[in-house]
């Protein structure tokens, strides 16, 4: 996509506090001095066979865009393709009533939507939310010196790889749909109560292709220590089976080439860093001075799984490094 937007005409507005530029995970808008709108979208095929959980993930990864910028979600519209005399309407009742259920969890309201006939289902929302335009946070601040902090461990996608191939334990299955279901909405007051850098949400472009885009935007390198990251069981089994998912494989082409490796490290747990995830954790940049606080605070709410993962430094030959 960089190389499809690079050449679109700009249009400067100097209400717009973040646009497209930083590939951050939403854009802000100032409406005065104390208010701005947050706004994203995102939407995909079923991941999942149960049709409520389906919807109530899509919920929660379009959601997720809100809370990463420090946002609060106020309004969702629906954005729903389906082939009309394929699917029962009930399944089609089913994804709605499980998304709205998320979308009214995280305190904000479905107010409308659109759908159209296509071949298969594919399912998102748009989502409005509001923040002070003075507390807005985004990918571009990490700086050097900077704990890395993630809240959801990692792996999805070669779950779900491997769900489709009938490869996956019931266990695997639950442990990530649960996961996916969860709000970052914790994770996201906990932050902004302690005061954060940066913070960007992991999803279809994996933690080294989010990682790169905010080393890119902070000018910095983000270093990440491979025996802290925390990952969803059977993750390293099924990417040992070669179950890596085309989107990853398209994310490792990209992002591999700002990446060095320090000492021995497998392809494998490589395989999941560069994978695809929905609806993953928050990475969080903050100085290192907080970063154990931080901890603390996620722990006592509830966001049992959030690490330090890694560290920030001052930009190097290469972007991101991974260190055994």
């Amino acid at each position: 996509m960089a190389e499809v937007l690079k050449d679109l005409p700009d249009f400067p507005d100097k209400n717009l506090l973040v646009g497209p530029k930083t590939f951050d995970d939403a854009g802000v808008y100032k409406l005065n001095s104390k208010l701005a709108l947050v706004q994203t979208l995102d939407f995909f095929t079923p991941i999942v066979d149960d049709p409520y959980d389906y919807g109530q993930i899509a919920a929660a990864n379009a959601l997720s865009d809100v809370y990463a910028m420090g946002g609060r979600p106020l309004t969702a519209m629906n954005i729903l393709a389906f082939p009309m005399r394929e699917v029962e309407p009930a399944v089609i009742s089913e994804i709605l009533r499980g998304s709205a259920e998320k979308v009214h969890e995280a305190g904000a309201v479905v107010v409308g939507g659109h759908t159209l006939q296509d071949t298969e289902i594919k399912f998102g929302l748009s989502v409005t939310g509001l923040i002070n335009p003075e507390k807005v946070i985004t990918n571009a601040g990490a700086r050097p010196g900077d704990a890395l902090v993630l809240t959801k461990p990692l792996g999805g996608g070669l779950i779900i790889s491997a769900y489709k191939a009938g490869e996956a334990s019931g266990e695997e299955v639950e442990a990530m749909t649960t996961a996916m279901k969860s709000l970052n909405a914790v994770a996201s007051e906990v932050m902004q109560e302690l005061g954060v850098n940066a913070c960007t949400d992991i999803t279809g472009f994996g933690l080294l292709g989010h990682g790169l885009e905010m080393a890119l935007a902070s000018r910095v390198t983000l270093s990440f220590r491979a025996g802290k990251l925390p990952l969803m069981n059977g993750a390293l089994r099924h990417a040992q089976s070669g179950l890596m998912p085309a989107a990853s494989v398209q994310n490792k082409h990209y992002v591999s080439p700002n990446v060095r490796l320090e000492g021995k490290i497998s392809d494998d747990l490589m395989d999941v860093l560069y994978g695809a995830e929905t609806s993953g954790g928050l990475l969080v940049s903050l100085s290192r001075a907080k970063a154990e606080t931080l901890l603390k605070n996620l722990h006592s709410r509830g966001v049992e799984e959030a690490v330090i993962v890694g560290e920030v430094t001052e930009k190097q030959d290469t972007l991101l490094v991974v260190k055994s």
